[in-house]
């Protein structure tokens, strides 16, 4: 090849493009990375960042990362603001291409540092991933630039071109092929050119665009990952199979109650086909129910079947911890004895530090003792034990606790007897007019219970069990973590009663079930329609035209609060927007008829939604209606086909399908 052949293929301005659209957007994740520097998290976790790349590293590199932990833990200062202030300079050196020969050096240079030292410095590209992760990366990334640059000489977008026109001598800091001069560079037309600039601007727009997430979103490592699963995400739409027996068992007779329990590492179900890695009493959480009357005693022996030394503690007892609630190895059992003194409903827990993980991976249960005035005879008996549920995904369908939403008190589920909404798909059972006696217990570990039943109030609440304590004219009542009541109502007319934690976030993870009395049979709630029709929404007057202010307007004022501003929906309740198959669909005629008509009970993408979608038909127009439909169809990233007035129209005249009748106990509107 001749040596004009050659200058001639180097002095194309492919490569100074393809050169130009790598640097800006490499530039761009400088940018970010140096955005995350000056946070208060890198500054406080600055040292930190330094052990965790320390940990695990080979004998032969120890040496290295001890250095770096040695030099800057008594300058911390020092170098956080050295690492913000390299960084911003790498990062305007790459979006504007200065000195690009001497950047690229450094950021080689500066990407080995920081993997070497601290990997994770560039932010959630790489925090918790692995050690040899980005930083690498940016190597190989700086390295092509370098070739890039010697293939092509000097680049036209750059300010490197610009200074080098006047003062030659810069090229020594930014070119690596000093013998192409600017003048020699070869121009495409504007035709050629202005098609790849648009697309560096737009890259560059769609990078500033994810800075928001960026400096948000949590590192994608396994840990985050695992946590971010919820059971109630994973449950399947069919409901638990076999709810658990909550009726009270009989009192043992005699004047000693043998109560002989084991501990387990069990996977048991804790949501609709998700089951839990939990350490259990007696094979289940919660555990077996202990039900003897005041004044007995109660006879303990609890054998130690797990992987780790667990123990049990009383709350109805009257005993020496240091004697009988002591840790006990695997292998091993203890044997204690303590009158049951005190009438009412109690919990019982392992009490091996840390009490929160252990009470939390399952280690509860309820122990009822009688009072030695008997409270008057329930038809019904029923035991509840409160429970949290803190997870992280294992692999499929399996989960096992997670110790930092615990101590966050961040619980996935609120249950009642240890599976999310075992009892609204199983109701518990009650005929009318009989006596029903609930025995509450709230094993926390931390929440507080606000326990209600829609539609009732209570004829007693016994906070202790003592007849002389009893309460009336209560409908909710609170119990702490730790603690129990005793619940008696009466309810004459047959139906459907839901018993609730009456904190709303808590019914949503699951802490709902439903009392079925008597048998409601084909009653309908009596709901009359006004004899005289709603006059229709008067029409819009001219040719439609799609108004995105106006379409954000109808969608924030009658859509937003359930399937929320950012089309994300509502777990459980609303689906969501963002992504929905019906949304995007070519033919709107289904979601156009959603919006006229409403829905309820219909599973999108296999979920069923509690929620219910009021009908439009009667208040919004055929022009409102369409920008509805279109500003869901165009925003969040949805690209789907916007529709007319006219298509309204013509769904609104065809006759609707009746929607699905609501699940029991499944309205929202209490």
């Amino acid at each position: 090849m001749t040596e004009t052949e050659g200058r001639s293929s180097a002095n194309s301005n492919w490569p100074a493009m393809a050169g130009t659209a790598l640097r800006v957007a490499f530039g761009m994740i400088w940018a970010v990375g140096a955005a995350l520097t000056f946070s208060a998290d890198f500054a406080n976790n600055y040292v930190g960042y330094l052990h965790n790349a320390a940990t695990g590293q080979p004998a032969w590199s120890a040496w290295w990362f001890s250095m770096w932990i040695a030099l800057v833990t008594p300058n911390v200062t020092f170098f956080v603001w050295a690492t913000r202030i390299a960084e911003v300079l790498l990062a305007v050196a790459l979006l504007f291409g200065i000195a690009r020969k001497f950047t690229y050096i450094i950021g080689i240079l500066f990407s080995l540092l920081i993997w070497s030292t601290a990997e994770g410095f560039g932010g959630p590209y790489s925090v918790g991933a692995s050690n040899i992760g980005a930083a690498l990366s940016y190597v190989l990334i700086f390295a092509a630039l370098i070739v890039i640059n010697m293939r092509s000489g000097p680049s036209p977008y750059s300010l490197d071109y610009l200074i080098e026109q006047r003062w030659p001598a810069w090229r020594r800091l930014s070119e690596w092929n000093p013998d192409v001069r600017p003048e020699q560079v070869q121009h495409l037309s504007w035709r050629v050119q202005a098609p790849a600039l648009a697309g560096v601007l737009l890259l560059t727009a769609l990078l500033l665009a994810g800075l928001h997430s960026a400096l948000n979103v949590r590192s994608a490592s396994p840990a985050a990952a695992a946590a971010a699963v919820s059971p109630l995400a994973l449950a399947s739409t069919n409901p638990v199979a076999q709810a658990r027996d909550a009726r009270l068992p009989p009192v043992p007779a005699g004047d000693t109650a043998e109560i002989r329990i084991g501990v387990s590492d069990d996977n048991i179900e804790i949501a609709s086909g998700v089951q839990y890695q939990a350490w259990t009493f007696g094979k289940s959480v919660p555990g077996p129910v202990i039900h003897v009357r005041q004044g007995q005693m109660v006879k303990v022996v609890l054998t130690n079947n797990g992987s780790m030394q667990h123990s049990i503690d009383f709350h109805s007892a009257i005993t020496p911890p240091n004697l009988h609630y002591v840790d006990i190895m695997p292998g091993e059992s203890i044997e204690f004895t303590f009158e049951a003194k005190v009438a009412g409903a109690f919990l019982y827990h392992c009490g091996t530090p840390p009490v929160l993980l252990h009470i939390g991976n399952g280690m509860y249960g309820a122990m009822i003792v009688d009072p030695a005035t008997p409270l008057p005879p329930a038809a019904e008996s029923y035991v509840l034990v409160q429970g949290e549920w803190y997870t992280q995904q294992v692999s499929g369908q399996v989960m096992a606790g997670n110790y930092q939403k615990m101590l966050d008190i961040k619980p996935d589920e609120v249950v009642f007897n240890g599976v999310a909404f075992q009892y609204r798909d199983h109701p518990l059972t009650a005929r009318p007019g009989d006596l029903v006696r609930m025995y509450v217990v709230n094993a926390g570990p931390s929440l507080w219970s606000a326990f209600h039943v829609i539609g009732a109030i209570f004829d007693k609440v016994y906070p202790g069990g003592n007849p002389a304590q009893a309460i009336d004219g209560v409908s909710t009542y609170s119990v702490g973590p730790g603690e129990g009541a005793v619940f008696d109502l009466t309810l004459d007319e047959a139906g459907h009663y839901p018993f609730v934690d009456h904190s709303m976030a808590h019914l949503e993870l699951g802490a709902v079930g439903v009392l079925a009395v008597g048998d409601v049979g084909n009653a309908k709630p009596p709901i009359t329609r006004s004899a005289t029709p709603a006059p229709p929404p008067p029409q819009a007057t001219g040719p439609y035209a799609f108004n995105p202010a106006k379409a954000e307007q109808l969608y924030n004022r009658n859509c937003s609060a359930c399937h929320q501003p950012s089309g994300e929906g509502t777990p459980g309740m609303f689906p969501p927007l963002k992504g929905n198959a019906v949304v995007l669909a070519p033919d709107p005629t289904k979601q156009i008829s959603v919006i006229l008509n409403g829905m309820h009970g219909e599973a999108i993408d296999g979920v069923n939604y509690q929620g219910a979608m009021p009908p439009f038909a009667s208040t919004l127009n055929d022009a409102d209606i369409a920008d509805i439909a279109n500003h869901e169809r165009t925003s969040w990233g949805n690209q789907g086909k916007p529709i007319t007035a006219d298509d309204v129209k013509r769904v609104r005249g065809t006759p609707a399908a009746a929607p699905a009748p609501a699940p029991a106990g499944g309205g929202h509107a209490h």
